[in-house]
Formats: structure tokens, sequence, C-alpha cells
């Protein structure tokens, strides 16, 4: 019976094989351009770029009222100043917009909902009261309880606001992005002059992008690569005139060849399947640079039994390294723990080349061991950064921030994809405290102490094989030589009995012959005693 002071364990979700990536993405350099193409990419892009501005305008004008009507007199106004290719692109690129601040605003939304639910529990609390591991205490003063009902009002009032734009459809929305608005402000910060932040500024607002067409040659009809590298752009209507070949087309001078997965762009180029091309030019180093991307809807997903076959990499994820630990099929963690370190501090390009180069290590080093899938927990710290929920622990708070959950998740999908490994994704409930409970001190040794995030890579491990974390319990030391091996041996999933009697050995054993048995030591049939006369001797002597 549980102890009335102890929370009950919350269910454990079961372990499931996460989908590969849906989507492709390359990218070339497009070197040897001319002053006369920067000329035409820059003025095809500002076209673009101020139609997609007041197309994303009016789609946030409409909000809820948006029909397939006004979709369609959208495009048809946008495609008498550029073309009906161009217009479809511009109108699919500002859906996505809306949809995605439309998101965004939710879980703003959501998040404010649980500040104010946090602050109103720690405030119906007597101030001092210490908390528990699972839910904090009040706050610590009469001063700190004051200000936290100040800001009870404050969140209150912002969710009651957002709550109503949600309701009414109007979202915020920045064409070049929200950040790149705000250096604005404090350029020194930014370490940009005014001339170079209104560069940045018009060229993120370009619009260069087209989308692909399943059926048309090479994939797409108004930015057109052929096989051998030549780059074409079908021009609005208003800048036709700058065409260097028929059909209104521009035809630059750099060429493409996409040394990673060019061999499957050019399968499909070839086949005349969708590849849609995006241009864009960085500011800070003068380069333009062409991407193609495309879906994948091609990708097996392997079943999960045969994943666990032979064996799994566990890896738990921290804010500055991933420790891992091999385990064969039956859960039982083989070869030695390794540690692959990154460092997230810097920029943005910074943290994911550090990303980048520990999943890389991570897999070739899964790849060598056998394994086919490598076990992670399906981490999601969304209602754990709030300081609501932690207070002033602003160093635990930091820590879970720092642990790139989201951008490894989506890297590691597209790495182990192309790796040809599987993903299993396990419920993270438990595992530290489990695996440092169960394993840290098993697996530790005089010159290798085992450490609480490797006893957690093993309980990962474990738990994508369908195996229980605890580790059975070691017989006594006179029961430990028996013929049938150790008794610690993990059993398979599929015995769910309990240990039974030790095998027989076939043969006599004495040079008497003794009664038949069976399959155990102890199926002793009962002894034939036909033909023997047993008398019966009385206490008084009379037979």
């Amino acid at each position: 019976m549980a102890e009335p002071n102890k929370r009950p364990l919350r269910q454990i979700a079961r372990p499931f094989v996460v989908g590969g990536p849906s989507g492709v993405s390359i990218r070339d350099r497009l070197k040897g351009l001319t002053p006369e193409d920067e000329k035409v990419l820059r003025a095809v892009g500002e076209h673009m770029g101020c139609l997609a501005s007041r197309d994303l305008a009016r789609r946030c004008r409409d909000g809820l009222e948006h029909s397939t009507d006004t979709w369609a007199a959208r495009k048809r106004e946008l495609t008498a100043k550029s073309s009906s290719r161009w217009a479809g692109s511009v109108t699919s690129n500002t859906h996505d917009q809306w949809g995605l601040s439309r998101r965004a605003q939710w879980q703003d939304l959501m998040g404010k909902k649980a500040g104010i639910a946090m602050i109103r529990h720690r405030l119906s609390l007597p101030i001092g009261e210490k908390g528990s591991k699972r839910q904090p205490g009040g706050y610590r003063s009469r001063n700190e309880w004051f200000h936290k009902s100040r800001r009870l009002a404050i969140l209150e009032a912002q969710y009651e606001r957002v709550n109503a734009e949600r309701e009414a459809g109007r979202v915020s929305v920045v064409r070049g992005g929200r950040r790149l608005l705000k250096q604005r402000h404090n350029l020194d910060a930014a370490k940009k002059t005014k001339e170079q932040w209104r560069r940045e500024w018009e060229t993120t607002r370009w619009f260069l992008t087209a989308d692909g067409e399943s059926g048309k040659r090479f994939g797409n009809e108004t930015i057109r690569v052929t096989p051998d590298g030549e780059v074409s752009i079908k021009l609005p209507a208003p800048l036709a005139h700058l065409a260097n070949t028929r059909h209104g087309r521009y035809v630059l001078a750099a060429r493409v060849s996409f040394p990673h997965r060019g061999d499957e762009w050019r399968d499909r180029i070839e086949t005349n399947r969708a590849v849609a091309y995006r241009i864009h030019l960085n500011v800070t180093m003068g380069r333009w640079y062409l991407d193609a991307s495309w879906t994948r809807k091609d990708l097996p997903i392997v079943p999960l039994e045969a994943l666990r076959a032979q064996g799994v990499v566990g890896v738990d994820t921290n804010a500055d390294h991933l420790a891992a630990w091999r385990l064969d099929e039956y859960g039982n963690p083989i070869s030695k723990p390794r540690r692959f370190d990154y460092d997230l501090s810097g920029n943005a390009t910074h943290r994911d080349a550090q990303l980048r180069h520990a999943l890389t290590r991570l897999l070739h080093w899964a790849k060598a061991t056998g394994v086919q899938a490598i076990a992670i927990e399906d981490l999601d710290f969304a209602d754990s950064k709030t300081r609501e929920k932690h207070g002033r622990g602003k160093r635990f708070r930091t820590l879970i921030s720092g642990i790139p959950t989201g951008k490894l998740r989506a890297r590691l999908l597209s790495m182990c994809a192309e790796a040809g490994l599987g993903v299993i994704a396990v419920d993270p409930a438990y595992t530290s405290l489990w695996g440092a409970q169960h394993w840290q001190q098993p697996l530790a040794t005089p010159r290798r102490p085992a450490t609480r995030h490797q006893a957690a890579a093993v309980a990962i491990g474990r738990r994508a094989l369908g195996h229980r974390i605890r580790r059975r319990t070691a017989p006594p030391r006179r029961h430990q030589s028996d013929a049938g091996g150790h008794r610690t041996a993990q059993a398979r999933p599929s015995d769910r009995g309990r240990e039974g009697n030790r095998p027989r050995v076939p043969g006599p054993r004495t040079r008497s012959v003794r009664a038949e048995r069976g399959r155990n030591a102890v199926d002793q049939p009962i002894q034939h005693r036909s033909g023997w006369v047993q008398c019966q001797i009385d206490l008084h002597g009379h037979s």
C-alpha cells in the first residue's frame, strides 16, 4: 500500500518510432554573377517583395473571414502585376506566415495561462511554506508576495488582450523578422550602422521564391534549373523588358551543381518532379545563394520490433553534451559509454555547427556498433521554462532553456534518415531518477565512475527496448555459481514467469540408474512398486 504522502506515479507512454523528415533542402552558391545579373535579381526581389507585403497585410485584414473567394481575388490582382505562378507562390507563402503566427499566438496564450495558474497557486499558500519536487511552495517574503500579485494582474490583462485578438482573428506578423526590426532601436548593441541595417532589412523583405510544379519541365517554370546547372527566371510582367532570352526569361551567368545531394536533385528534375527554389543574398558576405527543396513521401517506416533486434544506443540530452551507451537486445549495457560535447554559446550559425558536429560523431559511432536505432527522450520544456514555476532558480531555468530540444530533434531525424538509422522516442518520465537509482552504482568501476547522465542513457535505452528500468536484484554469493549462469542475466520481454528449476542433466548420475525424470530436475513421476508385498507390522509385534 502506497504511503499517503507520496503522489502516484504518472502513466508512462509507450515508445514509438519517429517518422523521418518530410522534406529536403540543399544549397549552392551562385558564383560568377555579372553586375547585370545582380541588377535584375534586385529588381525582381524588390518588386515581388512589395507585392508579398501588400498581400500579407490584406490576408491579416481578412482574419477569420478568409475563404476561397477572397484567396482567388487576391491571386487575380497579383497575377496582373506579375504572373499566375508568381502569384501562386506569394499567396501560398502568405498563408504559411499567417498560420505560423496563429500557432505562435496560441502558444503565447497557453504560456500566459500556465503562468497565471502557477502564480495563483503560490499566492494561495502561506508565506515561507516549502515546496516539493513537483510543486513550488509559497513566496519567501511579504514583499515578493505583493510584487507577484501585481504580476498576476499584468498577466491577466495580457491574457485577455491576446485572447480577444485570437477570437477576432488578428495576428502580428513582421516581414523580415521581429528581431531584425528591434535592432533598429539599438544599433550599437547589434554592431551595425544605419546603412548596414537598412540594406539587411530591405534584402530580407525581398521575395525570390518559386513553388515547384510536378509535370512541368525540370519541376519548376518560374525559376528553372537545368541538369547542367543553368539558372533562368521568368520575369514578372512589369520587368519583362529586362529579359535576355525568349518568352520573357532571364538566364543568369552563374552555374550551380549542388555538391550535396546533387544526384538526387538531378534525378528529380530529369523526371519533371516538383522542386521549389529560393534565391537570397547574404548581405554580410555579399554572396548570392540558391536553395532547392522538395518533399519526401517515400520513406519506409521500420517496425519497432525490427529496430530492437540488434539493440539500441540510448542517448541522454543535456545542455552541453550528449551521453550515450549501447545496449543489446536484452537491455544489458555493453562496451563503454560515450560523451559528445558541444558548445551552444555564440551566434546561431556557431550553435548549429556545434550541434551538427556532435550528432555526426554520434551517428558514426552508432553505425560502427551495428545497431539499427537510436533511443532518445521525447522532451518538451514548454511548461517548465517559466519563472513563475521555478521562482528565483534562474540558473535552473537557464539550464532547461539551454537544452536544444527542438533543434536537436529536427536535426537528428534528418541525419538519421540519411545514415539509415531509426529513432525511437520514449517518455522522459523518471529516466534520470531511476537510472541513477538502479544503474549508476553497478556500472561504476574504480577507474571509470559512471555519471548520472550515463545511467539515464541506459534507462532510456531499456525503455526503448520494452524492458523495465529496474535492475534485477543480485542473488546471495552462494547461489552465484549455478551451472545455468549468473542469475542477474536479464530475461527476454516474452518471459513473464518467475525463474524455474534447473534443467535436468541427461543420463544416470550414479552406478544405480535412478527413476525416470521429466523436463526439469523436480519433474519425477511416482515410483511404480507393483509386485512388492508390503507387510504391515503391528506395534505389538503381530504380523
